[in-house]
């Protein structure tokens, strides 16, 4: 993930996610720091600078799943069916990893690395606002999953 989270409330819905999913899974998150640029910056650079860092990180077994606005949407059910399938293709190659870009975006470096690109929505929101999105869905998944209540 490129950017940090900057307000508390944020950092305390992460909290709070991780915490409830720790009873399934292990999860690392990795933050990078975002580029600095202006309007006068080329974003065509600025995010192949940033999808260099994310790609020194991801190993050639990675299961990649990069957020994109062009990607796949999903209900919360089919998405639980899906994560269900990366994880199981993730855990036989090495570790499911979901890539988030920052402001800009994810540069087509990524996207030809990922196994799968998602999207929450056709409209765009803060690459911290998805962090959280996606840790909820992650959690809801594995709810769905395990026919627990919490997705009515």
């Amino acid at each position: 993930m490129l950017g940090k989270l900057k307000e508390s409330f944020w950092v305390e819905a992460e909290k709070e996610y991780l915490k409830r999913l720790s009873a399934f899974s292990k999860i690392e998150i990795v933050e990078l720091r975002e580029e600095a640029f202006s309007e006068k910056d080329s974003a065509e650079n600025v995010k192949k600078k940033e999808s260099e860092k994310i790609l020194k990180l991801i190993s050639s077994d990675d299961f990649v799943v990069a957020l994109d606005e062009h990607g796949k949407q999903y209900s919360s059910v089919g998405f639980s069916s899906e994560l269900m399938k990366w994880l199981e293709q993730g855990a036989s190659r090495g570790t499911l990893t979901f890539a988030i870009g920052g402001p800009l975006g994810l540069d087509e470096s990524v996207l030809r690395r990922a196994n799968a690109k998602l999207s929450f929505s056709q409209m765009t929101f803060t690459h911290q606002m998805v962090r959280i999105f996606l840790l909820e869905q992650i959690y809801r998944g594995y709810m769905i999953s395990a026919g627990r209540k919490y997705h009515y």
